[in-house]
C-alpha cells in the first residue's frame, strides 16, 4: 500500500524504501551515491522518454518509459514495447507525464533524479514542478541531485539536518516566513537569491510560513 502524502522529514539521509516510485528524467545521469541508490532500489522505476534508453544502457530495467518517444529509435521502441507508454500531448512535459503515471497507480511519495543538468531552462522548470506536484497532485515530491535535495513545503515543516549543513530557502507565496535552527533567521524573501546559503546549527530546522516555499539541503 502506498504511503499517505506529506512533506519528507529529512534530506540528510534518504531511504529508498520511503518512496513509492523513483522517476528518472533526461538531465545529467546521477553519480552521487544517494540518487544512485534511489535508482538501484526503486520499488517502481519510471523513466522520462530518452532516460529509458540511458537506464537500460547502464544496466537498469525501468518499470515504464513515458513520453512522446520521438527521440527513440524504432529498434528500441520495438524491443521494449511492453514497458513504453507513449503520451503525445504537449501541454505538459515528460516529467509531469511520468508523475501522472505514478499517481494513477497509487503512488504518493515520489523521488526524482536526473532532473537537473544539461539545459538550464529544463532544470529550473523541473525544480519548480515540485511545488506544482505537491499542491495539485497532493504528493510528497523530492528531487535528489548529485549535491543535495530539493523539496516543496508549506505551513510548518520540521526537517532533520546536521550541524553545519548548507540550506537554502526559496520563498514562493509566503508573506510571512520564519524558522528555528538556522544560522540566519529566514523571512518572506522577495527575491530567490535572498534565501540561499543559510546553515543548520543542529539536528533539525523548523520553518513556518503562511504559504509555499522550497528548501534545498546539501548532503553530509
Amino acid at each position: 500500500m502506498c504511503n499517505q502524502p506529506h512533506t519528507p522529514k529529512s534530506f540528510a539521509s534518504l531511504q529508498p524504501d520511503g518512496f513509492d516510485a523513483v522517476v528518472v528524467a533526461g538531465g545529467d545521469f546521477p553519480t552521487h551515491a544517494v540518487p544512485l541508490t534511489l535508482v538501484e532500489q526503486a520499488r517502481m522505476l519510471v523513466a522520462c522518454d530518452s532516460a529509458g534508453e540511458e537506464l537500460i544502457r547502464r544496466g537498469y530495467m525501468p518499470t515504464a518509459i513515458i513520453g512522446d518517444c520521438d527521440s527513440m529509435s524504432q529498434e528500441f521502441l520495438t524491443a521494449h514495447c511492453d514497458i513504453i507508454y507513449k503520451v503525445e500531448e504537449q501541454d505538459y512535459n515528460d516529467l509531469t507525464k511520468a508523475t501522472r503515471f505514478c499517481v494513477e497507480r497509487g503512488c504518493r511519495r515520489i523521488a526524482y533524479v536526473g532532473a537537473t543538468g544539461k539545459r538550464e531552462d529544463h532544470t529550473l522548470g523541473n525544480i519548480s514542478l515540485l511545488d506544482f506536484y505537491r499542491r495539485e497532485m497532493h504528493i510528497a515530491a523530492l528531487m535528489a541531485t548529485d549535491h543535495g535535495v530539493f523539496l516543496s513545503a508549506s505551513g510548518t515543516t520540521e526537517l532533520a539536518t546536521f550541524a553545519g549543513q548548507q540550506v537554502s530557502i526559496f520563498n514562493l507565496t509566503c508573506s510571512h516566513l520564519e524558522g528555528d535552527g538556522l544560522r540566519w533567521q529566514p523571512y518572506a524573501f522577495a527575491a530567490m537569491w535572498q534565501g540561499t546559503l543559510n546553515e543548520a546549527t543542529g539536528e533539525s530546522i523548523t520553518l513556518r510560513g503562511d504559504g509555499s516555499y522550497m528548501v534545498y539541503g546539501v548532503y553530509e
